[in-house]
């Protein structure tokens, strides 16, 4: 067939166009009748052979012309030596015209059925090298063959020593290996010829297979205009077609342009590709063998035999073996004599194995072959080195020696001429795995021992493009985005993740089996080979080289115990990566020299320091003007690399990659609380990614999300470093800490680009407003980068992220200034007048919550638009505060502004409960906002109650406002939910209706007219005294405003005994006012309780504060609530005694008598006990307690 099928042949089988316009047979199809093998019982024992075609370059199959008997072999018939399809390369290599095994034959296959090797395939080879392989024990003849190891497979090729030497003379190549082979194996070598008989025997059976071809002219040679076509030109088309990969993953140009890659023969020359499964051992087998058919033989092999010499062992097996491997049932025999034809016999493929003087057993052929894949499997461990095979002629002793070792001893390691192939050919089992990483992703341990034996092989300065690429792939493998990649589904992880391909690794099995080191007869000899079989006879005994260690998996992928770890890796990776792309960029001398050890100095100016947060604003109109442009398309690099090559599309996806890997790491310490660390790396991602716009012809909308997460994260560092200011120091020492690697991979980035463009945003301030400022407009900045195309869209959850995070940001600078304001106004004492830089606050704190509210609003985000508007209540509240001034208390009054500002704080709280809608939503901040709105109403009663605004407003109207105002506080004032506010709630109940009975008594005390009115104020001011004394006695630390607010009841009930004429009506408000006296008594016991607290606390260190929530007692106002107290129920019990006397001298009433007499008793131990002036406080109040008993037991409150 020949050179039209070798144009195409480095196409993959899979999609790609048929080799020499045939059609291409899929797994399961074939030329063959049976393509899906058979079982061929041989001798009562079973052999498994099963064949698929997975590539046939042969038209379909024709008869073969059964020739004349006496029809003379010698003589030329008219089609010989013309190219013909029906025999293929059969033909013209029978003569030795062309090379009949190329030293790269099984590379040719390895690269069409590239799904095939490092996974299901055992062996892929020619099928000659695998019959000659199987022949071992029964042959005497030499065996040369180099075995290279991809993952699981192993590729044989024939290594023609006659050959190579004859080569080495007129290149120079393999010298290395000659003076190896003539110092170890043969001292006096030289090329042997080959006799006149092999040439006659090869020229008559060349001429009978043309005679039976039908003897018709046979085919026109095809014309090849693609032959001269190099090696690698196809799979730079169809490598790259398809591929979600850049640059990396075409075949890369340093290869195609090496001109002694034709020479090596990479293609693939076979007329067939066969799947050929031999009992449990699957090869990929390369074969020329012509097959006949048509009539009756569907499928046939066509040989030639001399009548005079028996067929012998070799000869059956090799017949054997082509008829297993092509799948063909039967095999045509033509027997001549001195080349004149005698006669036909045909023979069934399962027969041969029983011929006369060719008995042979299939299951020790089994055998054989089983022995020798485990022997090759064993010893051939390590990954891109290039074993040798061999075995003299007429030797029974086998030896394997590891090639790659022996050149590194030369002084050019790259002398070894598989390097490069076996590189290759790594580099792309990787890709082609990596391409369906997705799909398979316990094979990441494979693909980084394919990648990194890869690199290991190569020279960096020739081959900068497949060593960054193999490096970006490693990379890849390590998934920054998800959780941990360590486990592996292979096998259970080693220590040791680099055992696979270590150079250190055990050599050799640890078993007398595999043969071992100190058998042969030169000790010189053993210490070169890597294994020996000490005699070809132990390949034919069962399981004798059973191998323990099946080619291991390899591949167990390195734990990475956590996240740094892994990013680490990966920038390992990027960088040698980026060094390979740098390395082989011209103009090198053109650029700067910059030491990696010394850290770049930054030659800019920070404006966000020198001009606080107005300085920002032009940083990020720059910036914003820099992402438009980016949307156009604009390109600047500085070192000069061409838009479009190798190199610009590898350095971009490597850029990309170590900017993911710095906001990986940012994001891991940003969960660690390192937040200087946590800066410094998304300060590299930033850099990384400012170097990728510049160098970018078209910026993706993934790239841009990017660096809107990038944004935001930053963004959430400078909030975190704001909120954390008192551990400043260890900050700055993070975050001006750098690594080599880190400062490598800046270096490489500056040749690019400034890296300047984000330096706003990654400036570790000491300002907290910067600080704050910075936050904020990294978050405008990931805003606006999801404006600009489609993203906000697309990510919705992340522009809801953005937009939180700024209504956040917004929320805590509207607090900073808020605070700031307030802490001028506390400073404020002089003046009156509120300052402009108040106001200034005022505006910027409003502006922000404003803004915020928005952010969240827009993202219908309730609950936080809720605390925004309660800020800006709080704020409103603030400004209230400030206009109250500080002048003359006696002359002040509550002021409109105050007024004004309290009311529009109450419009916000009750927009806040408004967005809420109902507890439900989210009854925490619900509560929150009603308890601030209760207080706003609270105190503007109070205000306009003590401050009362008289110059403006009539008495009435004031009291209206602060009865509204105080039932309004009442109102949003829960005091029924068991919570931790429910004691504040109480007690601000409590104090309300303290306060309106307040009013109502002083009403009732400055009104005169109105009846009616009157009634109403007394009615109202005895309601809400009894209701404050009910929540005040529920509450344990409120003793003293319980004892006043009896004290006023007792003063209301005096006020109305004045109005009252009768002695019996004077004598019932008493009696009540001498009730309330004695309902007091819990208020005098828990201001004991506290006394005795404070009076033990110092006498034990150890023993905890008080439980009790209450800040203490003020003395001051115990002793002054005490007097009172004593003054008034001396007087309530004197004008008792007084009424109760004057009534007994009227009328005689029993139990009048006892009040009166107990009344006495009372009234003379209380003169006694005030008159005492050294009684303590605790004596004075147990006097009182015991006083109030025997009044309550006296039945005076029975009256």
């Amino acid at each position: 067939m020949g050179d039209s099928k070798e144009a195409g042949a480095e196409s993959p089988p899979a999609g790609a166009a048929a080799r020499g316009g045939l059609s291409l047979l899929s797994q399961g199809e074939s030329e063959e009748p049976s393509a899906q093998g058979s079982a061929l019982f041989l001798g009562g024992n079973e052999v498994k052979s099963r064949a698929v075609v997975k590539y046939s370059s042969a038209p379909p199959r024709t008869a073969f012309a059964r020739l004349e008997e006496k029809t003379d072999l010698k003589l030329p018939p008219a089609n010989w030596l013309r190219e013909s399809a029906k025999l293929g390369p059969a033909g013209t290599t029978i003569l030795g015209n062309s090379k009949k095994s190329k030293p790269f034959s099984s590379f040719g296959m390895a690269y069409d059925f590239i799904d095939s090797v490092g996974n299901d395939v055992d062996v892929v080879s020619d099928s000659e090298n695998i019959k000659k392989l199987l022949k071992i024990p029964y042959s005497k003849s030499h065996v040369s063959m180099a075995v290279h190891r991809i993952g699981r497979t192993l590729l044989l090729d024939e290594l023609d020593i006659q050959e190579l030497f004859m080569r080495s003379s007129q290149t120079g190549d393999w010298t290395w290996l000659k003076e190896f082979y003539q110092r170890l194996i043969d001292q006096k070598w030289q090329r042997k010829k080959k006799s006149k008989e092999h040439w006659y025997q090869k020229a008559i059976l060349s001429k009978f297979l043309y005679y039976s071809i039908n003897g018709d002219g046979a085919a026109q040679p095809v014309p090849s205009a693609a032959e001269q076509q190099g090696p690698s030109s196809s799979h730079q088309a169809t490598d790259s077609d398809g591929a979600s990969w850049p640059a990396p993953f075409e075949m890369p140009s340093s290869v195609s342009e090496d001109p002694s890659a034709s020479s090596q023969g990479l293609k693939n020359d076979f007329v067939r590709n066969i799947l050929w499964t031999f009992e449990d051992i699957h090869m990929l087998v390369g074969s020329n063998m012509p097959i006949f058919g048509g009539g009756r033989y569907p499928a046939v092999s066509l040989r030639l035999r001399d009548n005079n010499k028996p067929i012998n062992v070799l000869t059956g097996i090799d017949y054997w073996l082509d008829n297993l491997i092509c799948n063909v049932p039967e095999l045509v025999m033509c027997f001549h004599v001195n080349g004149i034809v005698q006669k036909y016999e045909m023979i069934k493929t399962e027969e041969i194995p029983n011929l006369e003087n060719s008995n042979f057993s299939t299951k020790v052929i089994k055998d054989i072959a089983q022995n020798i894949l485990s022997f090759l499997k064993s010893n051939c461990t390590k990954e891109g080195h290039t074993y040798w095979l061999f075995k003299a002629s007429g030797s029974d002793i086998v030896k394997l020696y590891d090639l790659t070792t022996l050149c590194e001893e030369t002084e050019d390691k790259y002398q070894n001429p598989f390097t490069m192939p076996v590189a290759i050919l790594l580099y792309k089992v990787a890709c082609n795995m990596m391409m369906k990483k997705n799909q398979n992703k316990k094979h990441y341990g494979t693909i980084r021992t394919l990648l990194l034996n890869c690199v290991k092989l190569l020279d960096k300065s020739r081959h900068p493009q497949i060593i960054a690429s193999a490096n970006y792939m490693l990379s890849e493998l390590f998934q920054l985005d998800e959780p941990k990649k360590e486990e592996s589904s292979e096998s259970p992880l080693n220590e040791n993740s680099d055992e696979s391909y270590s150079e250190e690794e055990e050599e050799l099995a640890d078993s007398d089996e595999n043969g071992s080191y100190g058998t042969g007869s030169d000790p010189s000899d053993d210490n070169k080979a890597v294994a020996i079989i000490k005699s070809v006879g132990e390949l034919s005994v069962p399981e004798k080289y059973k191998s323990i260690h099946q080619i291991r998996p390899s591949c167990t992928f390195p734990v990475c115990h956590d996240t740094e770890e892994r990013c680490r890796l990966v920038l390992s990776y990027v960088l040698e990566g980026l060094k390979s792309v740098d390395s082989s960029i011209k103009k090198e001398s053109d650029l700067p020299a910059a030491d990696p050890n010394t850290p770049i100095p930054l030659k800019y100016e920070d404006e966000s320091t020198r001009g606080g947060p107005e300085g920002l604003e032009k940083q990020m109109a720059l910036f914003l003007d820099k992402m438009g442009s980016l949307q156009k398309g604009n390109y600047s690099s500085q070192s000069g690399m061409i838009p479009g090559s190798w190199q610009h599309k590898m350095k971009l996806q490597l850029i990309l990659k170590s900017s993911k890997a710095y906001y990986v790491l940012s994001d891991a310490a940003m969960s660690l609380q390192k937040y200087g660390r946590a800066l410094r790396y998304i300060k590299l991602a930033l850099q990384s990614h400012d170097t990728y716009c510049c160098l970018c012809t078209n910026m993706l909308s993934e790239v841009l999300l990017f660096l809107s997460q990038y944004l935001t994260l930053c963004g959430d560092i400078q909030l975190m470093l704001a909120q954390n200011a008192n551990n400043r120091a260890a900050h700055l020492e993070e975050f001006n800490y750098q690594t080599k690697e880190d400062q490598e991979i800046l270096h490489s980035l500056h040749r690019e680009s400034p890296c300047q463009g984000f330096a706003w945003a990654t400036d570790l301030s000491t300002d907290l407003e910067s600080q704050l400022s910075v936050s904020c407009k990294c978050y405008e900045a990931a805003n606006e980068i999801l404006q600009f195309s489609d993203l906000k869209s697309q990510n919705p959850e992340h522009y809801v992220q953005v937009l939180k995070r700024m209504g956040n940001i917004r929320n805590e600078i509207g607090v900073f200034y808020m605070n700031q304001a307030a802490a001028l106004q506390s400073e404020r004492v002089v003046s009156k007048s509120v300052s402009t830089a108040e106001q200034q606050l005022w505006k910027k704190s409003f502006s922000c919550f404003e803004k915020g509210i928005h952010n969240f609003e827009s993202i219908d985000d309730a609950t936080n638009a809720a605390l925004l508007l309660c800020n800006t209540g709080r704020l409103m509240r603030i400004c209230a505060q400030a206009h109250c001034g500080a002048g003359d208390e006696f002359k002040r009054e509550f002021s409109p502004e105050e007024g004004l500002y309290y009311n529009k704080a109450v419009d916000y709280y009750l927009k806040a409960l408004r967005s809420l809608g109902t507890r439900d939503i989210h009854p925490a901040v619900w509560d929150s906002v009603n308890w601030e709105l209760s207080t706003t109403y609270f105190t503007m009663a109070t205000l306009q109650q003590d401050y009362a605004p008289l110059s403006r407003k009539a008495q009435e109207q004031i009291e209206k406002e602060v009865s509204e105002a105080m039932m309004k506080s009442l109102k949003h004032c829960d005091v029924d939910s068991v919570s931790a506010r429910q004691p504040l709630c109480q007690y601000r109940a409590a104090t309300i209706h303290h306060r309106l009975a307040s009013m109502y008594h002083s009403c009732l005390r400055n009104q005169v007219g109105d009846e009616h009115l009157r009634k109403q104020h007394r009615v109202l001011a005895d309601l809400h005294y009894s209701k404050a004394v009910k929540l005040f006695q529920l509450l344990k630390d409120a003793p003293c405003e319980l004892l006043r607010v009896q004290l006023e009841r007792v003063a209301f009930a005096e006020f109305q005994m004045t109005s009252q004429n009768s002695n019996v009506g004077k004598l019932k408000t008493l009696s009540g006012a001498l009730d309330i006296m004695v309902r007091t008594k819990h208020a005098f016991q828990l201001i004991r309780k506290e006394l005795v607290e404070e009076f033990d606390q110092p006498k034990s260190d150890e023993s905890a504060p008080a439980a009790d929530p209450s800040p203490g007692l003020s003395r001051e106002e115990v002793i002054k609530l005490l007097s009172i107290f004593e003054s008034r129920l001396s007087f309530l019990l004197l004008q008792s005694i007084k009424l109760l006397s004057s009534t007994k001298k009227k009328t005689s009433n029993t139990e009048e008598d006892v009040v009166l007499k107990t009344n006495k008793q009372i009234y003379s131990q209380l003169l006694r006990a005030t008159a005492n002036r050294n009684s303590t406080l605790l004596e004075r109040i147990d006097v009182l307690i015991q006083l109030l008993d025997q009044l309550a037991r006296g039945g005076s409150g029975g009256q």
